[in-house]
């Protein structure tokens, strides 16, 4: 079961909000809505998160990323649609009971660290068990606990004053970790930053994340730190959900040209791995190396190949091996077996614009594929 889901999630303000619905599903624009008094925030989003998985929400400002994200824990009520946590209705609860579910099971760590002024560091990160009820000397166990997850150990007495603004943001994050609630939402929690200081964070969170696999939604308007930290991605625009997928869909086959934009400027050497870009075996097959040896099965491609490498690979590590023989990279599964092979020519293709997945016909990759051919092949 998922942890998380949104079905067909609406937000909108304004005069008759309920009246806007129906309009929007019949397909009126946003705009013909902002000339009625009426904002449409959120438009028919759906999505679910899997436990242990990071979910990024990235957009532009204005994109409805963070009214998104209130909806998923009950600070702001959807015109319409369900928010459904291990398969319960959360719209369908009363106050106290969603204030009960903000207290143990979804936790949120806000932008702006909106830590107490006259409590120390870790009476700060104590106090959501303090709502919780957490006997004292338990608190301060956990609290301690969480502040060494997030690398603050020692600074349990110092006043938020005294912390830099990157200390101060780990201490927002401790006290999410401690209340050790299933779900934590975290909304440009490190948009503020410096941008070492905001790596430095994103490191922390992933080291974080590989100990106690907590389901995270994680909003951001930077596609590097969605790409960075995130197993999926959900890319916003004026309200809706435009594409959805891993940062190497994005990257491979944006959904239309908004997507396409955002992709120009990323690194795709240290985002793209040989499994996303290989061609099938077949591409090889039948091909001579330089010694005049043909490979006729998938044995002769691992022994002829520079280079014998995991999918998860980054592409960054193949540029040597390709630049230093015309045979391509072999690319192995879980199980060692070969799936797949990374010719020279393909992985200068990928570099250059978006492309389409290999198919059995792509043995003479030179040409990138244009974006209008991804979008129509996506």
């Amino acid at each position: 079961m998922s942890r998380l889901q949104a079905e067909h999630l609406y937000k909108v303000f304004g005069i008759r909000p309920d009246e806007a619905v129906p309009k929007l599903e019949s397909g009126k624009d946003r705009e013909e809505l902002r000339a009625e008094g009426t904002t449409a925030a959120v438009i028919d989003a759906s999505f679910s998160v899997e436990p242990g998985e990071i979910f990024v929400v990235m957009g532009l400002s204005g994109s409805g990323k963070s009214t998104l994200l209130r909806m998923l824990n009950g600070l702001s009520e959807p015109t319409s649609g369900q928010v459904l946590f291990d398969g319960d209705d959360l719209t369908a609860l009363t106050p106290q009971q969603l204030r009960e579910v903000r207290a143990n099971k979804i936790s949120m760590v806000f932008q702006h660290f909106a830590l107490f002024p006259h409590r120390n560091v870790l009476e700060n990160v104590a106090y959501g068990l303090e709502v919780q009820g957490v006997p004292r000397e338990q608190r301060v166990e956990r609290a301690g606990e969480a502040l060494e997850l997030a690398g603050l150990g020692g600074w349990e007495k110092s006043w938020p004053d005294e912390l830099s603004g990157g200390m101060q943001q780990r201490v927002g994050l401790a006290r999410a970790l401690a209340t050790d609630a299933d779900v934590l939402l975290m909304d440009e929690a490190f948009s503020a930053l410096d941008p070492l200081i905001r790596r430095d964070m994103q490191d922390q969170l992933l080291e974080i994340q590989k100990r106690l696999k907590k389901t995270i939604v994680f909003i951001t308007h930077d596609l590097n730190e969605a790409m960075r930290l995130g197993d999926r991605i959900a890319v916003m625009r004026d309200g809706r959900i435009v594409q959805l997928g891993t940062a190497e869909d994005i990257l491979v086959t944006p959904a239309n040209d908004y997507v396409a934009s955002f992709t120009q400027d990323v690194d795709r050497s240290r985002v793209l791995t040989a499994g996303a870009i290989m061609a099938d075996v077949e591409t090889a097959l039948g091909t001579t190396t330089e010694s005049g040896k043909e490979l006729r099965t998938p044995e002769d491609i691992i022994e002829a190949a520079p280079a014998v490498v995991p999918a998860a690979t980054p592409i960054i590590e193949l540029f040597t091996p390709c630049s230093t023989s015309g045979v391509a990279v072999a690319v192995t599964g879980d199980d060692g077996e070969l799936i797949g092979v990374v010719p020279r020519a393909r992985l200068l293709a990928v570099l250059g614009e978006p492309m389409t997945p290999a198919t059995p016909a792509d043995t003479q990759l030179t040409t990138p594929v244009s974006t209008d051919k991804a979008v129509a092949g996506a």
